[in-house]
């Protein structure tokens, strides 16, 4: 489960908006997942996929 407390020094916070329906999605991928991750660390999953796919794409050209 999440932790609590003060956040990691090496990182900064985010923030961005998001309409109702990618707030569903986001909710309905987490709850797929057999750790349950909070919004934010879905978010962090799949933009570090996404960036990783980006790198092999750069590969490919």
């Amino acid at each position: 489960m999440a932790r609590t407390g003060r956040p990691k020094t090496d990182t900064s916070p985010v923030n961005i908006r998001m309409d109702r329906e990618m707030i569903r999605a986001i909710d309905d991928y987490r709850r797929k997942q057999e750790d349950l991750p909070t919004r934010p660390e879905v978010v962090r999953r799949v933009m570090m996929e996404w960036l990783e796919k980006q790198k092999e794409n750069v590969g490919e050209e």
